[in-house]
């Protein structure tokens, strides 16, 4: 398929400014906007990030990445503005077509190039491991972000647990194709259903990789990728492959969906890298919901502490 029978996304797509005006507004009243994080470790030994408007829940979590000016965005923004073609292209969209999706009882199976493969009930998947509350910053490709308080265990706890054979060298992860509850994969045909991602295994052992089972301490909303999804958050956002019901060790790299669906825009690796433009617009800068003026974008969205290491020696120009 040619890119240009894709959906256009520009970067400046999506809320009108006069939305975000108004929501600057209010954070200033609020004595939101300036506050910073001053102190992030504080924060993180603490637990609590505090409310960002009155009613919404806290935002708990260790902060992983987080620059000086970084706020968590507000549950309403997280929850209601997302990205999960499966329920429609609309930023609103997922919510407002997810809402009967029936994410309990769930089913993930394990299997491939692993010594204990089998279908797993989501609890007995996340049996023993702790789960955890992070707040990481989040990068779309369309160039806007989040900082989000996500909860969940570290991908590895379940890689371990499987034992890949040594011939293992990726991990391939897929939603659930399920047409009836999900009308996106009945009226898109330029993703070729179920969507498919995939990560190097030591990518996806990193100890940032995530699978999520929350936002903002409570269980994912449906819009959001109920019951679990992958957060890699030096990647961008189309990366994390959401209702996962397929973990499978493979030998080589899988052709993941957008890889299929415009191979000329999406690549594999899909670093955040603010020096390699989408052929349709910069990378250079981000549009932070709930923010008027832009920001630059950092390389691997502020974690090439923890992963840069990973490509070292690769052409990063060609990573995305």
């Amino acid at each position: 398929m040619r890119s240009t029978d894709l959906p256009k996304l520009p970067s400046s797509e999506m809320t009108p400014e006069s939305t975000y005006v108004d929501r600057r507004s209010f954070l200033i009243a609020a004595g939101v906007i300036g506050a910073g994080l001053a102190g992030a470790k504080a924060l993180g030994a603490s637990g609590l990030l505090g409310e960002m408007e009155q009613g919404e829940p806290q935002a708990r979590g260790t902060p992983y990445g987080l620059q000086p000016d970084d706020r968590p965005t507000p549950y309403e923004d997280v929850t209601g503005y997302n990205n999960f073609y499966e329920f429609g292209t609309g930023k609103e969209d997922p919510k407002a077509n997810s809402q009967a999706f029936r994410a309990r009882p769930w089913t993930v199976k394990v299997d491939g190039l692993c010594e204990k493969p089998g279908d797993y009930a989501l609890e007995d998947l996340l049996k023993p491991s702790k789960v955890e509350d992070r707040i990481y910053r989040m990068r779309c490709v369309e160039a806007w972000s989040m900082v989000i308080p996500w909860r969940g265990i570290p991908l590895k706890d379940v890689i371990d647990r499987a034992q890949p054979r040594a011939s293992a060298k990726f991990v391939e992860l897929t939603t659930l194709n399920d047409p009836r509850q999900m009308p996106g994969q009945r009226g898109l045909s330029f993703i070729n259903w179920p969507y498919v991602e995939g990560l190097r295994l030591d990518e996806a052992r990193n100890p940032l990789t995530l699978l999520a089972t929350g936002v903002y301490g409570r269980d994912l909303p449906n819009q959001n990728g109920a019951p679990l999804r992958l957060v890699t958050p030096w990647k961008y956002g189309f990366k994390g492959v959401k209702s996962i019901v397929r973990i499978r060790f493979v030998e080589t790299a899988p052709r993941t969906s957008w890889m299929v669906a415009a191979p000329s825009e999406y690549g594999f690796y899909a670093n955040v890298n603010p020096a390699v433009d989408h052929p349709r617009w910069s990378q250079a800068t981000e549009r932070r919901i709930g923010e008027f003026r832009r920001r630059a974008t950092l390389p691997f969205n502020g974690y090439a502490d923890q992963v840069a290491s990973l490509y070292s020696g690769m052409d990063l120009r060609r990573n995305y």
